[in-house]
């Protein structure tokens, strides 16, 4: 199996398994409802929404200025996937290493899973609304919102640790601190482990693809050494019958 199918492939499932545990917690939770993830209570799947960046961080205050961030924001990231595809392309062309690759591809279904929310959630579902029914797909009056203004699903909420901050400490004294706050996706976590990895092993990534490099291209010693037995080994110019050594 070549890299470029391995890739495919990896790029593949993550976006199978964000969308089709997207599609169910939209279709089978109330917004703003939650419940246990494998028996932990810190742990939970919890259905909300938002209309920014990964782990439902909001651009802007107002309603106004969070639509001009959010058409600002899909732009963007249209423009990162296509800048992420031909970079990926480029790498495995030039032998990068496998785990550069991976690291790559992860950052880059991530990024495509948002997309869809963004791009095409409000024009095939029904509004989610806390206290409310449940979202429809397709419903017969048309989904929530346009083109690139839907909202992203989110559902994994880890709350680790809450308590509050002690009276001594600096600007939050006394109040209430959550650990983990933020609800987020498999696209997120997928954009996450990715770019952590390209971090994390960066030196370690590039060297194996130096180290490939050096492998599969040719020293220049080889070069003149392969030059120079070809031309010892050309054939000379017959000479003309009749003519003589000098």
């Amino acid at each position: 199996m070549s890299r470029s199918v391995k890739l495919s492939l990896i790029i593949l499932l993550v976006l199978v398994l964000d969308q089709a545990l997207k599609f169910w917690v939209k279709t089978s939770m109330q917004y703003d409802t939650s419940f246990d993830l494998l028996g932990l209570s810190w742990a939970k799947i919890r259905f909300v929404e938002n209309n920014g960046m990964a782990f439902g961080i909001e651009i802007g205050n107002s309603e106004e200025s969070r639509m001009l961030g959010k058409y600002a924001l899909s732009v963007f990231r249209i423009i990162a996937v296509i800048f992420l595809l031909y970079y990926l392309r480029l790498l495995e062309k030039k032998g990068a290493s496998m785990g550069l690759l991976v690291s790559f591809a992860f950052v880059l279904a991530g990024a495509i899973g948002n997309i869809i929310d963004s791009a095409f959630y409000g024009m095939i579902f029904s509004e989610s609304v806390r206290h409310g029914e449940i979202a429809t797909l397709f419903p017969e009056g048309g989904g929530y919102s346009g083109f690139l203004r839907g909202k992203v699903v989110d559902m994994f909420y880890f709350e680790i640790a809450r308590g509050y901050f002690p009276a001594w400490f600096p600007f939050w004294k006394g109040e209430e601190y959550i650990f983990f706050r933020p609800v987020f996706n498999i696209a997120d976590t997928a954009i996450t482990t990715g770019v952590l990895s390209i971090i994390v092993f960066y030196r370690r990534f590039f060297s194996e693809f130096e180290e490939e490099r050096t492998i599969t291209s040719p020293t220049e010693e080889e070069v003149t050494a392969e030059s120079s037995t070809t031309e010892t080994e050309a054939p000379t110019k017959p000479r003309a019958s009749g003519e003589e050594e000098e």
